[in-house]
């Protein structure tokens, strides 16, 4: 842990604007500094200190957003499809049963390009109850249509609120930003906070194209379309999101310019020259890197590959970021019933064209358990054993066959 810290601090130039904050706070931060027009919000764990620092904000003056207190997380969601389409920035929270009750208008609220950013508090669902993180709810809504960017720590959420604002305009079309409930929401760390001007700079003023209340530029969200334009509406709506990939570079590096912080697609942590590869999201990837710092100073040639934007998912970078690799092992901290886990399938298909890389697939950390270095190293050694196989395997499973 004491390496991962030392590394954060490191790569962060030195700063006056820097915080100890949880990354709910982080986020809250990020979005007093965007000053969105409207919040919808209702409460639910790890989300609701999201709410909770930015209603303070708001009682306090330091933003003009207007918090609206629903009886649902569907009430939430509906009420930002509305606010949206009138033409106002709108920003919300939630996490596992209440991303779960939205899945109705998601599909409305990306179907009508609605550029809503979503901060999410990633959480087991039910049944059994459990409120610790796992990525089992935005897993489950990753083909609504919304754009998708993973948070490592909570210096990443606070740049992914600013990133993911700006993004959902560009692309038009609504978007989360993800971090891992508990381990990265409850959190205290270390960030790099940006000054409000150059947030606002950056984010700009929304100036939407088209919304209801043009009373001069009347418009129709929501129509009706049958068989001879559904299939059209959906192809232009596939195609946003492909491009949506462009505008995250784009974005990422102006981000740079402001900040010195870089954000690509994913993250590459001594691949060069690596043999066996490491894929995953979220917190864990700090872990991963003690695994594989151990591992090379070992001689055995260890890396990672973090994802960052999931959703457009870049198949073809990764391809060519893990083609170098004798083996690569994909963790998954979601359950697919019936199939294999969500960011596998998706690794598999990046590389299908390279037949000679092997890749299997390891569940772990559902409902919050934990994940230790000794774990992801089980995983490299494996690898190097050539203990490889099509079957899903379980990471720190107490079960005695698993």
């Amino acid at each position: 842990m004491q390496k991962e810290i030392d590394r954060f601090l490191k790569s962060k130039p030195k700063s006056k604007n820097r915080s100890a904050l949880t990354g709910g706070a982080a986020a809250a931060e990020a979005l007093r500094q965007i000053n969105p027009d409207v919040m919808p919000v209702y409460p639910i764990t790890p989300q609701t200190p999201i709410v909770e620092v930015f209603a303070k904000f708001q009682a306090n003056k330091k933003v003009s957003t207007e918090i609206i207190t629903v009886e649902s997380e569907h009430s939430a969601i509906s009420a930002c499809v509305g606010s949206s389409a009138a033409g106002a920035r709108t920003v919300t929270a939630t996490s596992s049963q209440g991303l779960a009750l939205m899945n109705e208008i998601l599909y409305i609220a990306s179907g009508l390009r609605l550029p809503i950013l979503m901060i999410i508090s990633s959480r087991a669902l039910s049944a059994p109850i459990n409120i610790h993180g796992d990525h089992s709810d935005v897993m489950g809504v990753r083909d609504t249509g919304w754009i998708q960017i993973f948070s490592e720590n909570v210096q990443e959420i606070y740049d992914n609120t600013i990133i993911g604002m700006k993004l959902a305009e560009k692309a038009e079309l609504p978007a989360m930003a993800i971090m891992d409930g508990f381990i990265t929401s409850h959190c205290v760390e270390d960030l790099e906070t940006l000054p409000d001007g150059k947030v606002r700079k950056f984010t700009g003023i929304y100036k939407p194209e088209k919304y209801l209340l043009d009373v001069k530029n009347p418009v129709t969200f929501g129509p009706v379309g049958l068989p001879d334009s559904y299939f059209e509406f959906k192809i232009d709506q596939e195609k946003a999101a492909r491009k949506a990939k462009d505008y995250y570079k784009k974005i990422t590096a102006d981000f740079k310019k402001m900040s010195g912080r870089s954000y690509g697609l994913f993250e590459e942590y001594k691949i060069k020259g690596a043999d066996y590869v490491v894929v995953v999201a979220g917190s864990t990837a700090g872990t991963a890197k003690e695994a594989v710092d151990r591992l090379r100073s070992q001689g055995k040639k260890a890396g990672l590959l973090k994802i960052k934007l999931f959703r457009p998912f870049p198949y073809e970078e990764i391809a060519k970021a893990l083609s170098g690799a004798k083996a690569i092992a994909v963790l998954d901290r979601a359950i697919s019933f019936g199939s294999k886990p969500p960011l596998y399938q998706e690794v598999v298909n990046s590389m299908y064209q390279v037949s000679n890389i092997n890749i299997v697939s390891y569940v772990y950390g559902l409902g919050g358990r934990d994940i230790f270095i000794k774990d992801i190293e089980k995983v490299f050694e494996d690898m190097i054993e050539g203990k490889i196989s099509d079957k899903v395997r379980y990471l720190n499973c107490k079960a005695r066959k698993c």
